[in-house]
């Protein structure tokens, strides 16, 4: 397998699903047994997974833990050879104790632009909209984040419960972010129905998260291919939440011959025991995947990403 000879490049990673243990143990004052933070193997589905957040969230309620989660977030990453990362997260999960958005969003930009300064990896934001939040909440959270875009933020999401709250609910909310000037991606067909890729991609989505649900579905994965949607995939993850039913159903193989933009991630290193090394070693062993495979979804990475022309003709000259 290719060991740290090509650019890396990860667009669909959690900042609260991906602390370090010692960056946890650090801002909780405590020490953290490991199956605190990582999904048990006999984990149901997404919403059990889900649970494995709350931890890291109790944490990042304030300006410090905010920082210190940025700057830990790319030393991990730069430990794993990273060259670009977007990182999401929901700022609307780090106000329970009545922070403002802008500061939320502020104070995770510091901590990272930190990180940049001293290991040199480049970053971009992506702030998640929740499902179960309601949409003037959600909306008043993207024109906050608008006003860092291109400062750090680069993009906007929507996460959560997909099975509870389908796509169709937040097309007005989209619709609008799109008013707005805000590239996003959406979580769809992580374990709702393909129709929730179709309703975000009509939306405007750029990329879609995960998108499992398209798999057999020639239509819907012609209409990706067509557009050069972007399909963050996360293996590991994907398979922790039940996203197939069998791990000889994952579609990764068949959506790269069908055409799509592919893209491998790590969705949560923390709360699926994961890193990049370990997403690549497992889809080759797995799936076939080929070092031909790999370079062409970093490719795809680059290009779907909301990195700036510059930094996408660095990354480029870099294969």
């Amino acid at each position: 397998m290719l060991k740290n000879k090509m650019p890396r490049v990860e667009l669909h990673c959690h900042l609260d699903g991906s602390l370090s243990k010692g960056c946890l143990e650090e801002l909780l004052g405590r020490k953290v047994a490991d199956e605190e933070l990582g999904v048990s193997a006999d984990c149901r589905d997404l919403a059990q997974y889900l649970e494995k957040f709350d931890l890291p969230l109790s944490v990042l309620q304030s300006e410090a833990g905010l920082k210190r989660a940025g700057y830990d977030f790319i030393e991990t990453v730069y430990n794993e050879h990273m060259d670009y990362v977007e990182v999401r997260f929901a700022p609307l999960l780090s106000a329970q104790k009545g922070l403002a958005t802008d500061k939320i969003i502020a104070s995770v930009i510091d901590g990272l632009e930190k990180g940049k300064k001293e290991y040199g990896v480049e970053y971009g934001v992506i702030v998640c909209a929740m499902r179960h939040h309601g949409y003037e909440e959600n909306l008043a959270m993207i024109k906050a984040a608008r006003e860092f875009l291109g400062s750090g933020v680069c993009g906007a999401d929507l996460a959560g419960n997909e099975a509870a709250y389908p796509m169709s609910e937040f097309m007005e909310l989209f619709t609008e972010a799109r008013r707005l000037g805000m590239p996003f991606t959406i979580h769809a067909g992580e374990c709702g129905n393909v129709k929730n890729i179709t309703d975000a991609i009509e939306c405007g989505a750029a990329r879609i998260g995960h998108g499992i649900a398209m798999r057999n579905n020639e239509a819907v994965m012609k209409l990706c291919a067509d557009r050069r949607i972007g399909v963050e995939m996360c293996p590991v993850s994907n398979l922790q939440t039940k996203a197939v039913k069998d791990m000889s159903e994952y579609p990764m193989k068949q959506f790269l011959e069908k055409n799509i933009m592919v893209t491998v991630n790590t969705d949560n290193r923390t709360v699926s025991t994961t890193t990049m090394d370990k997403e690549l070693d497992f889809i080759q062993k797995n799936y076939g995947i080929t070092d031909g495979e790999i370079i062409c979804m970093m490719k795809n990475a680059v290009e779907v990403s909301w990195a700036d022309d510059n930094l996408k003709d660095r990354l480029m000259k870099k294969f």
